[in-house]
């Protein structure tokens, strides 16, 4: 039975997270940690990492980039793994989030949904059979209060495909300022934002007289709920590294 911690408990993906947890054999939450600390459910809430009553086996962080420091001096002093879902984060934070990974168990990705992961996973393998011959364009879809574009989704999902072709492609974000032919080596991203989309991503790839297109279309945000319990089942008890979605679809091939 895997003990669970959930930083950012009284948020919306914090109680989900819980709801997700109650209906599971395999896992079960221990302890929240968030500034609001009612407690709704049976385990406590504390206002920072320092303050769990007991060390769990694993921290699931659904709140805001700036409790990272905190929470990952607490795993690194007690070797406790953290699973990382929150996003937002800066350059510097990424790569304190890679160095506490030498010394600790760190399950880190841009996007929790095992389907989204599961599209990427196909679309390198698209990408290695068509290689050259066909054009590869991004269109993601967001809710109107998200703040950022592309997604960092999007973006996963590109370096995927980029890395599979040597990173030989640049992004191009902008077609309407440019009056030119599309490059070969363009990987094309596109966004749109409006109403409660909560989330949609297709690869399309365009060749002559054909056109494949993946897509993933997520129908609520519980899917990364789902995603990042099952990150932190997956990560329990294992050596200290760097792991994603990747890793976990491994596992159940």
């Amino acid at each position: 039975m895997v003990s669970v911690v959930i930083s950012g408990a009284n948020g919306h993906m914090g109680k989900v997270i819980n709801s997700v947890i109650s209906e599971r054999s395999d896992c079960r939450v221990i302890a929240g940690i968030d500034v609001l600390t009612e407690k709704y459910a049976d385990f406590p809430i504390v206002s920072a990492p320092s303050e769990l009553p007991q060390k769990p086996d694993v921290i699931i962080d659904f709140s805001h980039p700036s409790a990272l420091d905190k929470l990952l001096d607490y795993c690194l002093s007690t070797g406790t793994a953290i699973v990382i879902a929150t996003t937002g984060y800066t350059e510097e934070q990424i790569a304190e989030i890679k160095k506490a990974s030498e010394q600790i168990p760190v399950f880190f990705t841009f996007n929790m949904s095992l389907g989204i992961n599961l599209l990427i996973k196909l679309a390198k393998t698209a990408a290695e059979i068509l290689g050259d011959q066909f054009d590869v364009e991004i269109l993601e879809k967001h809710h109107n209060r998200k703040l950022d574009a592309p997604s960092g989704t999007a973006i996963m999902i590109a370096n995927s495909i980029n890395e599979t072709l040597d990173n030989r492609c640049q992004y191009v974000y902008d077609r309407h300022s440019q009056r030119k032919k599309r490059d070969k080596n363009e990987i094309g991203i596109h966004s749109v934002r409006g109403g409660t989309i909560v989330g949609e991503h297709d690869v399309i790839f365009a060749g002559r007289d054909e056109v494949i297109t993946l897509s993933h279309h997520a129908a609520s945000r519980e899917v990364f709920a789902v995603g990042s319990v099952n990150a932190a089942v997956f990560i329990s008890g294992r050596s200290a590294g760097l792991y994603d979605m990747a890793a976990l679809l491994d596992s159940k091939a």
